[in-house]
């Protein structure tokens, strides 16, 4: 079968740039479609190509024409949500191939994308699950039914899916992501501000935490599973000459065993990259050795969430961490010479004394690169039950993490300026 894979154009809309004229809040990374070049990858058997729509926003119906696809799939983020049903509308416009999405807004909110032009929705991890659902097409199964983690759609009636209980298996461990299915957007991948190619590898899925304002548990069903080291060096051979490696894993040390064995599989593999990662204070914390024999091997910098100061913002978002581990964790990293960035969320509640006190918590802590977003109540989360009522902003091309969607304590407008303030101050040399 014939097999297009769509990442949507950029889509989420600013507050602040619309009400405000604030236009300083800009991406810092930018980087390839993992999900669907591994989605192409567990696929061999059929005609596969992947469009970068965040890269050549204007080519999907040209793709479509040419190609003439039997089967269009679509990813995407909250923020992108409705961009994926005009998407999917487009493509029925175009050509007559069965449309499904997936990715995590998918995964937390499957029932919106219960909508004209759109025939299935994957809910999480989709290796698996979309296969089989392309091979059941394939067989010319009409409205394949009860393969788990896929959803029929029926606009206008409830939507139904058996729930996929994942394991090792849906990993997919033997089947390489199609790195070179985006050959031709490889330049438009990089560090703006090392000007530097980076290449994307998974090396776990999941993650054994369960913050309330995070999406991975929704998508992971709650496990994590960690990828074989050999298919790992794979992957990261397989980027080539690429210097620098993003592991996009929630949380890549969260089994220190599984990171050591990588660690030690990478060295001995004679693989000379930069490498960056996500992981915990806690973790920093309790394996000190373990970052400095990755430290060895070309860790450069690590993505912390610390997300607030305080133990009771900390506990509020059941981050199971304290005030002292982050510190504690910030010396740690400091000493060993390894960058941080940091992973702060702004509370609409803030006022100018927690604004003060987040920027003199950064200043001197001496994070290199602050990430800093507004909380926000992405449907499908805990964080979302708990605050449905109090949200003011539905449309979810708002939902990019830089707009507060219930109201702020502040006036709203110098709650954006102290905002947009703090990305002009902290982000003017950042650098790993």
């Amino acid at each position: 079968m014939k097999i297009l894979l769509a990442n949507p154009p950029n889509a989420g809309r600013s507050i602040p740039e619309e009400k405000y004229g604030i236009s300083s809040i800009k991406q810092i990374m930018r980087g390839e479609p993992l999900a669907l070049e591994v989605l192409a990858g567990n696929l061999p058997d059929h005609d596969v190509v992947i469009v970068d729509l965040k890269v050549d926003p204007l080519s999907l119906a040209e793709t479509l024409r040419a190609f003439e696809p039997d089967v269009v799939g679509i990813t995407g983020t909250t923020c992108e949500a409705n961009t994926m049903v005009r998407l999917a509308r487009e493509t029925k416009e175009n050509c007559n191939a069965r449309v499904v999405v997936g990715g995590v807004h998918a995964s937390l909110d499957p029932k919106f994308f219960n909508v004209q032009g759109i025939d299935f929705v994957v809910v999480g991890l989709a290796k698996q699950s979309f296969r089989e659902l392309v091979m059941s097409l394939e067989e010319r199964d009409a409205r394949p039914r009860d393969i788990p983690g896929v959803a029929p759609t029926h606009p206008g009636e409830a939507l139904q899916f058996t729930p996929r209980a994942y394991d090792k298996a849906d990993l997919v461990d033997d089947a390489s992501p199609r790195y070179d299915l985006v050959h031709h957007y490889r330049a438009a991948y990089f560090l703006p501000s090392l000007q530097m190619k980076v290449g994307f590898v998974s090396s776990t899925f999941g993650c054994p935490f369960a913050c309330v304002f995070c999406s991975i548990g929704a998508v992971s069903g709650h496990r994590y599973l960690t990828h074989s080291i050999p298919s790992v060096i794979r992957d990261i051979e397989a980027l080539g000459n690429i210097p620098f490696i993003r592991l996009v894993d929630a949380n890549t040390f969260g089994d220190s065993k599984h990171s050591l064995d990588l660690c030690h599989g990478i060295r001995d593999a004679g693989i000379q990259k930069n490498f960056v990662a996500d992981v915990r204070a806690d973790s920093v914390i309790e394996h000190p050795a373990l970052f400095r024999e990755w430290k060895a091997i070309g860790l450069r910098a690590v993505v912390v969430g610390f997300e607030a100061m305080s133990d009771l913002r900390l506990k509020h978002l059941n981050k199971k961490s304290t005030a002292a581990k982050n510190k504690k964790a910030i010396e740690a990293l400091h000493d060993m010479g390894i960058t941080i960035v940091g992973d702060f969320i702004i509370s609409p509640d803030y006022t100018q004394k927690d604004f003060d006190e987040l920027e003199q918590f950064i200043t001197e802590s001496d994070i290199r690169i602050p990430m800093l977003s507004i909380l926000t109540p992405i449907p499908g989360t805990p964080l979302f039950e708990e605050l449905k009522k109090d949200i003011v902003i539905h449309d979810l091309d708002y939902y990019t993490l830089t707009n507060a969607v219930i109201p702020t304590r502040m006036e709203e407008g110098p709650f954006y300026s102290r905002y947009a303030d703090f990305m002009n101050t902290f982000h003017a040399n950042a650098g790993i």
